[in-house]
């Protein structure tokens, strides 16, 4: 039986410490007790404990003084209040130094199950929270997003330009071409990075339970509520919350998100109470939202109130001369990882890397490249290692177009430098078989320099996409 949660009980009345220890070990919590303030703290410096449960009146030292003494030995450690003098007054002073929550005595013991999940639920997020948090300062310094492309460099610099701000982003762009990443970015770069980075992911739940995660619910609103829950609008309070294919959310959601953004303030399900909190909204989603107004299933004005600053993260096919940076990358990487002895790949390896359309995008390269190293044996990675990606189809070209690729397709005089030398590296490709390094030495110019043209001439539409795959062979 996994243990539910650790526990620590504080009571100066040993029947009553007794009695609540020995229900919440039945409960399946790990539980150990003291009868005094001091002997509480002696526990607590030897338990790392999730929630400390203590009586408020204890002779000594009482739990308000002992509240804000384990607030500074164990910050992260959850504080419940128990008392049968309970006052308003008391509950808001206990409240505002760093309790969670407060119970009257004689303890309701559904009460105090509800309390407790609510409790360490709210704990096991703000520790996630805390543990991405401390990985994503480093990770995802804009010194570190990987990419040299214009197209890239482009959305770097907007990305810099608007995370000091406050304003709602919506983030653009195909799936896997890093929108998580962008928003994350965002959030660290911003003057909330030591507060919550909340994600959403609001294709993978129904209408009910994305509505009662964003914005909690009331015990009984909803078949299945057994007890009040926050949701993830209170939980971001002061710091992001990030909705991620918000192109999916039902109209009922919309209604329920245009009045936050419009008003800053909310219900949960099934209440009354309502909510105000700080929070920067950022959406993302590799819809058409315009298109999805027109067929009206996505309000118009939502899409603007998330629209403040709109940014579209190019797929790889955009940016293609990324794919050699991001490939070795990820190898550096996964190589480390796995604690594999893996430096390289291949010419071949970059051909095929720079041939394949990558539907998935960034996502599927980091996994191609995950998987050839696990599968590696050498140090250097071979297209054997690619067993899912695209190889070239043999074809065979007719008609005028063929014929003009066998005759000289520039006039001497007539035509430009640059057009000379677009027509010496297609010709010098297609006679060495589409092989970049070849064709190099019999140019006398780097195979890189190669790549780049081919490149450009795609870009100007030079190229043909067949005609660009079929010449990326090195």
């Amino acid at each position: 039986m996994s243990i539910r949660g650790r526990i620590v009980v504080i009571d100066d009345e040993v029947n009553a410490a007794t009695a609540l220890e020995t229900l919440l070990r039945e409960d399946g919590y790990d539980v150990t007790r003291a009868h005094d303030a001091r002997s509480g703290l002696a526990l607590l410096e030897k338990t790392d404990a999730d929630v400390v449960l203590t009586d408020l009146r204890m002779p000594g030292m009482d739990g308000l003084e002992l509240l804000s003494r384990i607030k500074e030995v164990r910050p992260q450690t959850m504080v419940l209040l128990m008392t049968a003098y309970g006052t308003v007054k008391t509950a808001v002073k206990a409240m505002k130094m760093g309790a969670e929550d407060y119970l009257g005595k004689p303890i309701d013991v559904e009460e105090l199950e509800i309390v407790l999940q609510k409790v360490l639920e709210k704990k096991r997020l703000l520790e996630e929270t805390r543990v991405l948090r401390d990985r994503l300062t480093e990770k995802y310094d804009f010194d570190n997003l990987v990419g040299q492309s214009p197209e890239i460099l482009s959305v770097f610099k907007t990305v810099r330009q608007v995370a000091p701000s406050s304003s709602s982003v919506l983030l653009m762009g195909e799936s896997g071409t890093g929108k998580e990443l962008f928003a994350q970015a965002i959030h660290e770069n911003s003057a909330r990075r030591g507060k919550p980075f909340i994600k959403v992911a609001c294709a993978a739940l129904p209408e009910t339970l994305l509505e009662s995660e964003l914005f909690g619910h009331e015990k009984g609103s909803f078949t299945g509520a057994m007890y009040t829950r926050s949701g993830r609008f209170e939980m971001a309070e002061g710091g992001t919350l990030f909705l991620d294919e918000i192109g999916d959310i039902t109209p009922t959601v919309q209604v329920k998100l245009l009045r936050f953004l419009e008003e800053r303030e909310f219900e949960r399900v099934g209440g009354n109470r309502t909510f105000k909190v700080d929070v920067r909204i950022v959406a993302a989603t590799h819809r058409d939202l315009r298109k999805k107004i027109a067929e009206g299933t996505f309000r118009e004005d939502l899409y603007y109130r998330l629209n403040v600053i709109e940014i579209h993260i190019p797929s790889l096919r955009e940016r293609t001369g990324d794919i050699p940076l991001l490939a070795h990358h990820f190898l550096t990487q996964y190589a480390h990882a796995n604690h594999k002895d893996v430096r390289d790949f291949s010419d071949d390896v970059l051909a095929l890397l720079l041939r394949h359309p990558w539907p998935g995008n960034v996502r599927e390269l980091e996994n191609a490249m995950e998987r050839a190293v696990v599968l590696a044996s050498e140090p250097i990675l071979e297209v054997s290692q690619f067993p899912t990606l695209r190889r070239p189809e043999a074809t065979v070209e007719t008609g005028p177009a063929a014929a003009d690729r066998k005759a000289m397709g520039v006039a001497i005089p007539g035509s430009t430098l640059a057009e000379i030398e677009k027509e010496a590296i297609l010709r010098t490709l297609e006679a060495v078989g589409g092989s970049t390094s070849r064709a190099a030495d019999l140019l006398q110019i780097s195979a890189r320099k190669i790549q780049y043209k081919l490149k450009e001439y795609h870009q100007e539409g030079a190229v043909a996409a067949r005609d660009h795959d079929e010449t990326a062979r090195v």
